[in-house]
């Protein structure tokens, strides 16, 4: 496990379990209109921890929860918690060789939700008695990677869930956090933690109208109106595309986020425009953590692409190319955070590779201020050498998503015999505007260094995401090269 003397979490801190949350906390479904105050939460967690307890009686190991409905996948969290148990959450559309793979991986002894593979429970080899869940025991595991592959499962205690809920309280506000609208899937840290447990620890009602379609997407100023709402936060992905489909809510919101993926300081600008508000903030986090690390508002951004601004509790570093530590400067930026997981599950290696004596390692590069706010430039793993000369890949995308008829873009590296690498990039262009690649490329060389240009232009009709709404290059680079649009 990996501890660090961080900041401290606020007095006024939540236990992310639902007999610790304020009366005033309920739950609105919005497609059915069902409303769940904080008493029928508790009767029905308390009924699910008595299913869970007699289903696995004499049987040791966490259980899956991946319940399709996001009430559902509330209340088994907090019933496998009251059970205690450990809860992994996954995502409910995983094929039957996922399913599998997470449950030979995980030792899990029950699954709650759709059940697509065979699955042969384990027998007696276990205590009856499972108390609940103490504040440093592990509490819930999030799984981020591999389904298919090795799985990378992120172990939380529940006081590192407190912390961060805590710290997000602070930052935030309650007032902010009165009626939010979670419009994320549940099954990772940005909508559970971010989008469910925050709100309903500070005792707000938590209105849940998860990943909506296109059609549903028109009725969303609509939807944020009819709730009032006070606050959400999505991903770029999500905010474009309601701009271009929905009109704006007639009362502006207290507070929207944006994470999990780079944002351009003309999208955040477009984002504020449609919202009302110039309180829309470009959210920095990592499953790791806890979901959100720092957060930056648009009205303090100084027109900076990834601006994410100061820590929300804790510390950040800049690592050097020469692995010199310090407080400000550009580098890989290190965190420590009293939200940090326990451990990665089995995992003793890449534990070991993450830390840098008592600091993270974020895999992001960044810049640090002297007043110790955050920006961010890009991703190790992504960055494109071009003879020698380090280009970030996120910066390419910002520059081609500023070009009018450029709607997304995703930049990665090809093979160049004279340089080792040179840049490609995968773009959509907007419906209305009928332009070449060659004059997007000119318009690039006209804005950018030579090197930032993309050799290779491909046109796709959309960016693949996972399904937690981020791009994955190595995807994107596969689809596009078996393009034919690419010149």
């Amino acid at each position: 496990m990996r501890t660090s003397n961080n900041n401290p979490v606020p007095s006024t801190a939540s236990l992310p379990v639902v007999d610790a949350l304020p009366d005033s906390a309920q739950i609105i479904n919005v497609r059915g209109g069902e409303t769940v105050n904080r008493d029928d939460l508790v009767e029905r967690v308390k009924t699910a921890a008595s299913k869970i307890r007699s289903r696995i009686t004499g049987l040791d190991g966490p259980v899956v929860v991946a319940e399709p409905d996001a009430l559902d996948m509330l209340v088994y969290l907090f019933a496998a918690w009251a059970a205690g148990r450990v809860a992994v959450v996954v995502n409910p559309g995983l094929s039957a060789d996922e399913q599998l793979n997470v449950l030979d991986h995980t030792g899990a002894v029950a699954w709650y939700g759709p059940l697509r593979c065979k699955f042969k429970k384990p027998g007696a080899r276990g205590k009856d008695d499972h108390p609940p869940l103490t504040l440093d025991e592990p509490a819930l595991i999030l799984m981020t990677s591999g389904t298919t592959g090795i799985p990378k499962g992120i172990v939380h205690s529940l006081r590192s869930l407190q912390a961060r809920i805590a710290l997000n309280i602070a930052y935030m506000g309650d007032a902010s956090l009165a009626r939010s609208l979670c419009v994320l899937p549940t099954f990772f840290g940005h909508g559970l933690i971010g989008n469910c447990l925050t709100p309903l620890a500070a005792g707000g009602t938590l209105h849940l109208w998860c990943s909506p379609g296109i059609g549903e997407m028109a009725s969303l100023g609509q939807v944020m109106d009819r709730h009032r709402i006070t606050f959400m936060s999505s991903v770029p992905s999500f905010w474009k595309l309601a701009s271009r489909v929905s009109p704006s809510p007639t009362q502006p919101p207290l507070r929207l986020h944006v994470g999990s993926a780079p944002l351009s300081i003309e999208q955040w600008r477009a984002i504020s425009d449609w919202a009302g508000t110039d309180s829309v903030y470009n959210m920095f986090g990592m499953t790791e953590t806890a979901n959100w690390i720092s957060g930056g508002a648009l009205k303090n951004s100084q027109g900076r692409d990834g601006f994410v601004g100061e820590i929300w509790g804790g510390r950040f570093a800049v690592c050097g190319d020469d692995g010199t530590i310090a407080e400000s400067g550009r580098g890989e930026i290190l965190v420590q955070s009293p939200g940090m997981m326990m451990t990665y599950l089995n995992a003793p290696e890449a534990l070991a590779k993450a830390f840098v004596g008592s600091w993270m390692r974020t895999g992001d590069i960044g810049e640090i201020d002297a007043a110790g706010s955050l920006t961010l430039v890009g991703r190790i793993k992504t960055e494109i050498n071009r003879a020698g000369i380090k280009i970030q890949a996120e910066e390419i995308d910002m520059l081609l998503e500023r070009h009018p008829a450029v709607d997304e873009a995703c930049a990665f590296a090809i093979p160049d015999a004279a340089s080792g690498q040179a840049v490609a990039a995968a773009i959509v262009l907007s419906s209305q505007n009928a332009i070449s690649t060659q004059d997007i490329g000119q318009w690039c060389r006209e804005h950018a260094r030579a090197e930032a240009v993309p050799s290779v232009l491909y046109v796709l009709d959309a960016i693949p995401r996972n399904d937690r709404g981020k791009i994955v290059r190595d995807s994107v680079r596969a689809v596009a090269m078996k393009s034919e649009t690419a010149k």
